[in-house]
């Protein structure tokens, strides 16, 4: 790569319609349509699953949305894109594409999937929701499964749609209290992590499930085209401004997730990663049938060479940037910094399986230097859940900052 594109980024801006003279081959792309709540904040977005979604926003910085993911409550508009399968066999069709069993999921109930190569490679993950007995909608995360579908669809009586619904997610200690005031009646019940529901909200009947991307209590709302969106946006909006929401932009997830051991489609797993390697392997139901990839899978390496990683005074560059004794050990395919460890934190993934958490490494930082580093497991905190699933309810009032590698007992490699 050119050194010039090294320290750029890119993103995409709203533009006016340009009605007399319009742009040569300029694409419009599609946005949530509460899209008009970011645009007071000057925002810019990244392209996700087809969709735009907010990469930054100028009403806080990302420590202050972290801070109120953590602490309070956020609203963020995704660019998760869902898709309907439907029919006789539509089971049939996703016990194919998934590698985890489909027909274990009950109707009410949602299920973390994702679908392999015919070699085992990694394409896109999201969260399934059965619907129906023979209805499913699959909130895919960044990458194309549509073609994927229609490709092993043949032969079988379903149909794959796009029912043109949107995302948002509400997230934080204080999104239940909200929902109870949202809605209409009373809270569901069960209202357990991974359920969704269908409830009335200002009249109209919306779904929601107890999901999200942030491992904090919260929820999420898929508007379909029957619901008025912007009222029931504003009214969110408006309601959860007054409990201290705001709206975030990616960067405010990113370093809640990257903590929580979340991993980003296209990021931190690719088509040159297995489920094993990145440490979804315990996903893997071999019995359910024969689903593509799974004589790839049957034979794989079953090593985990993904882990989190901590970084004494510096955000690690993504890329092949990890080092050990002069040579590179692997990739960072994640990084941001921490506001609560008061590090820098990220997710890595390993040329080799024989290093692990405690291991001290070094890693070239946004800074131009070379910081050492230390593996963790994921998630680095909380590693039971209790968090998401409204167990513990303690919030952090202040930073809890990392030891740091001055205190470890692990050899200390030079620089």
């Amino acid at each position: 790569m050119h050194a010039s594109l090294k320290k750029l980024r890119f993103s995409v801006k709203p533009i006016p319609v340009e009605a007399d003279r319009p742009v040569e081959l300029a694409r419009t792309m599609a946005v949530h349509p509460l899209t008009y709540q970011e645009l007071p904040h000057d925002p810019e977005y990244s392209l996700y699953a087809g969709r735009l979604t907010p990469e930054k926003m100028s009403n806080a910085s990302p420590d202050e949305m972290y801070w109120k993911t953590r602490q309070e409550i956020i609203l963020r508009h995704t660019g998760e894109h869902p898709y309907q399968i439907a029919g006789p066999d539509a089971l049939a069709l996703l016990q194919r594409i998934f590698p985890r069993d489909v027909s274990k999921v009950k109707i009410g109930r949602c299920s973390y999937q994702f679908a392999c190569y015919d070699d085992g490679g990694m394409i896109t993950d999201g969260l399934l929701l059965r619907v129906a007995s023979d209805v499913f909608w699959f909130a895919q995360a960044d990458g194309d499964l549509f073609s994927w579908y229609k490709a092993h669809a043949i032969g079988l009586d379903v149909t794959i749609s796009d029912p043109d619904i949107w995302v948002s997610q509400i997230q934080g200690p204080r999104s239940m209290k909200l929902l109870e005031h949202l809605l209409d009646g009373d809270m569901p019940s069960p209202w357990r992590y991974f359920d969704w529901t269908e409830v009335s909200m200002a009249d109209e009947k919306v779904i929601i499930s107890r999901t999200g991307f942030t491992n904090e209590l919260g929820w999420e709302i898929y508007f379909r085209p029957e619901n008025n969106i912007e009222m029931l946006g504003d009214l969110i909006l408006d309601e959860g401004a007054k409990m201290g929401m705001i709206l975030t932009a990616t960067p405010g997830f990113r370093c809640r997730r990257i903590e929580a051991g979340l991993l980003s489609a296209g990021q931190d797993f690719t088509p040159d990663t297995t489920p094993f390697s990145v440490g979804l392997g315990k996903f893997i139901d071999f019995e359910s049938g024969d689903f593509v990839g799974r004589n790839a899978l049957m034979v794989a390496d079953k090593t985990c060479r993904s882990w989190g990683i901590r970084v004494a005074g510096g955000v690690a560059l993504r890329g092949q940037t990890l080092e050990l004794n002069g040579k590179i050990i692997g990739r960072v395919t994640s990084s941001t910094w921490s506001p609560y460890q008061v590090c820098g934190v990220g997710i890595v993934h390993l040329t080799g399986a024989d290093l692990g958490p405690g291991d001290i490494v070094n890693v070239h930082c946004n800074d131009g230097n070379v910081h050492r580093a230390e593996l963790c497991t994921l998630p680095m905190y909380d590693p039971m859940g209790e968090l998401v699933r409204g167990i513990n309810t303690s919030i952090p009032r202040e930073p809890n900052p990392w030891i740091g590698i001055a205190n470890t007992t692990k050899m200390q490699p030079d620089i």
